[in-house]
């Protein structure tokens, strides 16, 4: 029975990530791309929506959800064997692992816990995670802060700078273009000035290598170039193909809703 106060929650078919803007422009630290990965399979499970088909807000939603290796093996191909280690690696790293946010507005930088609480179950190899309070309001849809996408876009990539450029992609999908300075890009890569010091080195490591990915599996026509002041790069301005918004009207309701077409899968989820 339907507890009075509290909305029926309807979970929505194709698992989709929402994530606030901050936190899509969020430093990981030292996140591996199996980590990142097992991530946003929980934030998946996070979605879902009323009675009245309007997305729940952060207050509405649970804290703790469970990541099966079953799961994770079908969306992102991992051997059924390594699902294992995966999920027991990303459990321990989501416990130790803050997230940094920019906080422009308040001229501040916050670190933010992922989880109060992670378990791994032996039997079945799964995962168990409570989300704490402080992340939840970044992980769900709040007006137009946030950006979208089905989980299974990102299922055929192998790297985590691929699934990072093409988070942030999303967030201008509709304009065709995205301007980022290198700062920007090395902190969101979490690269730091350590790591691949030469950008030489950052652009063919991490630029190069993650729109030749996309490319490789969207229609998206994703390059990019180099804003300089004298000799040093210090800004990068990508261009790829927009979504396409287009209404449509449902005959029985008279209810207008978007339609988003994107550009098309070269390479169908393995």
């Amino acid at each position: 029975m339907k507890k009075v106060g509290v909305p029926q929650v309807y979970n929505i078919k194709t698992p989709k990530i929402f994530k606030d803007k901050k936190l899509n422009n969020a430093n990981f630290g030292d996140f591996t791309h199996n980590d990142y990965q097992v991530f946003l399979h929980l934030v998946s499970k996070i979605g879902g929506v009323d009675e009245f088909g309007k997305y729940l807000q952060p207050e509405q939603l649970e804290r703790e959800y469970t990541l099966k290796a079953s799961e994770f093996h079908e969306v992102f191909h991992t051997d059924i064997s390594n699902c294992y280690k995966s999920l027991y690696k990303a459990c321990k790293k989501l416990m130790k692992t803050s997230i940094i946010l920019e906080k422009p507005e308040l001229s501040e930088v916050w670190e933010i816990n992922i989880c109060s609480t992670s378990k791994y179950n032996k039997k079945d190899g799964g995962i168990t995670i409570k989300f704490t309070d402080d992340i939840m309001p970044y992980l769900s849809q709040v007006r137009k802060r946030f950006v979208l996408y089905n989980l299974k876009e990102i299922g055929n990539f192998g790297s985590l700078y691929t699934t990072r450029l093409y988070e942030l992609i999303q967030e201008f999908k509709e304009t065709g273009w995205m301007l980022k300075s290198v700062d920007q890009l090395r902190n969101i890569f979490a690269v730091g000035k350590n790591k691949f010091k030469l950008y030489g080195n950052f652009k063919a490591k991490v630029l190069t290598y993650a729109c030749q990915e996309i490319n490789d599996n969207y229609d998206m026509d994703l390059r990019f170039e180099e804003e300089k002041q004298g000799r040093k790069v210090v800004a990068v301005k990508f261009f790829f193909k927009p979504t396409v918004v287009r209404q449509a009207t449902n005959q029985k309701t008279g209810k207008s809703t978007n339609i988003y077409i994107k550009p098309k899968a070269t390479k169908t989820n393995k």
